[in-house]
């Protein structure tokens, strides 16, 4: 129980990063074009892991705990993380850039918290009714957060996000078979090492970069880079190792909850009742996924006596 506690805590701090990385996304949109956005950030997350991977490795020599990494495993999983990661990024970039509206995006892109469910019964996992609620509680609330009162005619822009939902949900199963296979924080460096050469080729092919362009939003860039990808995304692929993926995926969803607060303390943009009322479902959801099944009480009950 402290594992998945201590597991579940990382993914809220990582999506409350997230959710802040929205502000600084949507401010660096303003200067350079999605592609070098995200090429960008995703690269220099893997370069500011690559110092605490060396203090890492030199804190576990000297306790006599190091063991060395596998890197032919490694880098297969770097790099199927790492393309689902870029994909998704890129796929809902697009889909903003096509003209839907940040809140449908925002609803979209979390349906995963329901395709994890889904695809979790398909590979053989059990869902408990809580659980189950949990997931309708987080997409009402979701609905009531996004999207609220606004008028939808589907378009190319919301396939494209829907899509990128999907790759979202790959991210996340592949994360949970590969995290606990090998070191969480070299397998973050690498996925996003991945994701940023993929970036950066596809600025070169279908954009024009501009070094005044970047040095104006250096801020953002940074924040994306270092607190979003370093450190989010870090504790997205280590915290996924003590909790299943459904509730991992409920935890991440907060991100739009923590990107509407960051919205009206940074922004000054008002939050109506709808959307605290959907605030309040989410923050619902997550208490009950959290909650002891009745097994785990009676088994921790019997390990006390």
């Amino acid at each position: 129980m402290k594992s998945k506690l201590k597991g579940n805590i990382m993914l809220l701090i990582a999506a409350l990063v997230w959710g802040i990385s929205f502000v600084a996304q949507s401010s660096g949109m303003d200067y350079v074009g999605p592609n070098t956005f995200i090429g960008l950030r995703t690269l220099l997350g893997g370069i500011v892991l690559l110092p605490l991977i060396v203090v890492l490795d030199a804190g576990k020599k000297k306790s006599g705990t190091y063991q060395k990494t596998d890197m032919k495993k490694l880098l297969i999983y770097g790099t199927i993380c790492g393309l689902c990661l870029w994909v998704a990024s890129t796929l809902q970039t697009y889909g903003l850039a096509e003209g839907i509206s940040a809140g449908e995006s925002g609803f979209i892109t979390a349906l995963y918290i329901i395709f994890v469910s889904v695809f979790g019964v398909f590979c053989g996992r059990k869902l408990s009714a809580k659980i189950v609620i949990g997931v309708l509680l987080a997409t009402v609330g979701m609905y009531f957060l996004c999207l609220f009162g606004s008028g939808i005619s589907f378009s190319y822009g919301h396939v494209i996000t829907l899509i990128c939902s999907v790759v979202f949900t790959v991210h996340i199963l592949v994360i949970d078979k590969f995290s606990p296979k090998t070191d969480g924080v070299k397998l973050s460096c690498t996925q996003f090492f991945v994701a940023g050469i993929l970036g950066c080729i596809a600025m070169f092919i279908t954009e024009q970069p501009e070094w005044s362009a970047i040095s104006a939003c250096w801020l953002q860039i940074g924040y994306a880079g270092i607190m979003s990808c370093g450190v989010a995304y870090t504790l997205q692929i280590v915290g996924q190792k003590y909790t299943d993926p459904t509730s991992a995926s409920i935890l991440m969803s907060l991100e739009s909850v923590f990107s509407a607060l960051a919205g009206w303390v940074l922004l000054g943009q008002n939050m109506s009742l709808p959307q605290i009322s959907g605030c309040v479902l989410m923050f619902a959801a997550i208490v009950l996924v959290q909650l002891p099944d009745k097994a785990q009480m009676l088994k921790s009950d019997a390990m006390d006596a």
